[in-house]
């Protein structure tokens, strides 16, 4: 389905990919923890409500 020189390139652009996004995070990680505090809650809450909604689907499925 893809030549060798596409997935070649493929893996190395996965890999600078991912090398740049870590020092990227690195770099603003402080930021992060000043701006952003709090963050996991909302997640939480996010997946509580996927939870419900997947429990609510089920409950009135039968």
């Amino acid at each position: 389905m893809f030549s060798q020189g596409q997935l070649l390139f493929a893996l190395c652009f996965f890999i600078a990919f991912v090398i740049a996004m870590v020092f990227a995070y690195r770099k603003d990680a402080n930021l992060h923890k000043v701006f952003y505090k709090g963050n996991y809650k909302i997640l939480i809450g996010f997946l509580l409500f996927i939870g419900l909604l997947f429990i609510i689907k089920i409950y009135f499925k039968h």
